[in-house]
């Protein structure tokens, strides 16, 4: 990664945030040498939580060459298991996905952030196109030509393309005039990972309760991460119990699948809410991830479209420069604004149905979801869609930016 060579500098892109999806984004243009500022403060991320990487999120970071340094230390997802664990009168079956029926090992990968970060950050500082600064953004100033961006040490950037990746409270969103549509869920994600005495054997396994799905995910060796999502009370409640009483009750939850549970340090609590940007992209800003898009822990979609959000704005905007044409013109974040639109409003829509139809007390919503997972249960056509259209929209082109040009300035 390069150095800060004068107080003022003009880029083609400046990405602001330094998450999994904003490095990615940066990489990305990095290296294929687009001239790129990365506005992020380097942080130890002390966090365990995970990410279940699905398909398309694995080819991209091995295009980037950052798989190949973290994928010892994932876990493959080779069965999905979804089990009615209501005990109400009206109960789905339970269905089984497995990756073999569609041709594939894994789904994906389950891997804890922080060793997903330290590869991502070890390929970001190899990039000498890839200019880092030390801080955050302090104001982002779009124009007709650039955006001027002030970091938080004073330091005064250009760039023809600004991308968004800095989170839910997000400065660039702001910038760009972009207004956020947000519903609190009443529900709370508690999340921990845990040693077992029987192995997982790469199995995933989503309970569904009557406050919301507990899921337990591979991790390396006989551990997995636990997302338990419940109402903010119980969580509450959970979260203040010793290692050894949330270990019993985490056991009784997982009605012993995984024989005796050990609870690991580490516990995060977190409110549960959809959000949604009501544009992706507008007066020189794209926006990716969580600046984008917020949903709950239900089927592996946070980050995998986040990552799809980077994967999108840097193909566009790298074919755009080929052009010899501006990045970060109108028509270009249009076009952007577009293709993502149908990925992320159709999954938003799906997880929050599947999330009402599962807390609901009325007797034919119940009947409904039951049914149509005993469709997907018994009809392996209809199975196997449900599993392709999971790991990523059927309609999405596979990326096109294999070969690194010389000189995309």
């Amino acid at each position: 990664m390069g150095d800060i060579s004068a107080e003022r500098e003009i880029y083609d892109v400046a990405v602001i945030g330094g998450g999994p999806a904003g490095l990615a984004a940066a990489i990305a243009f990095a290296d294929v040498g687009v001239k790129t500022a990365l506005i992020a403060r380097r942080a130890s991320y002390g966090d365990n939580r995970t990410t279940a990487l699905l398909g398309g999120s694995i080819d991209f970071l091995e295009q980037l060459d950052v798989w190949r340094h973290c994928a010892d230390q994932a876990a493959a997802l080779q069965v999905m298991r979804l089990v009615d664990d209501t005990g109400r009168l009206i109960r789905a079956p339970e269905v089984r996905f497995s990756s073999q029926e569609i041709g594939l090992d894994a789904f994906g990968y389950n891997i804890e952030n922080r060793v997903l970060m330290v590869a991502l950050e070890e390929r970001a500082a190899k990039l000498v196109s890839l200019i880092r600064y030390d801080s955050e953004a302090e104001s982002v100033s779009p124009d007709d030509s650039n955006a001027a961006v002030r970091t938080g040490l004073g330091h005064l950037l250009f760039a023809r393309l600004v991308v968004g990746a800095d989170g839910r409270h997000s400065l660039c969103r702001k910038a760009a005039g972009i207004d956020v549509k947000r519903r609190d869920l009443s529900q709370t994600a508690l999340t921990f990972n845990i040693t077992h005495a029987r192995p997982h054997q790469n199995n995933s396994t989503e309970l569904h309760t009557p406050q919301g799905p507990c899921v337990f995910v591979p991790l390396p060796a006989d551990r997995c991460s636990v997302v338990w999502v419940t109402t903010p009370s119980e969580a509450g409640r959970l979260m203040t119990l010793s290692d050894d009483d949330l270990s019993d009750a985490v056991e009784r939850q997982s009605h012993s699948i995984l024989g005796r549970i050990h609870i690991e340090p580490g516990r995060h609590l977190f409110p549960l809410a959809i959000e949604q940007s009501t544009h992706f992209a507008k007066n020189r800003i794209a926006l990716v991830g969580e600046a984008a898009h917020v949903l709950p822990p239900i089927g592996a979609q946070g980050l995998n479209m986040g990552l799809r959000d980077a994967i999108d704005i840097t193909d566009m905007a790298c074919g755009a420069m080929l052009q010899g044409e501006d990045p970060g013109s109108p028509g270009l974040l249009s076009q952007f604004d577009w293709a993502r639109r149908s990925d992320i409003e159709s999954r938003t829509f799906v997880i929050d149905m599947a999330n009402r139809s599962l807390l609901s007390d009325f007797l034919p919503v119940q009947s409904l979801r039951a049914a149509g997972l005993h469709l997907i249960g018994a009809l392996g056509p209809l199975r196997r869609l449900a599993m392709r259209e999971g790991l990523a929209p059927s309609w999405r082109p596979a990326r096109r930016l294999t070969e690194t040009p010389t000189d995309l300035t």
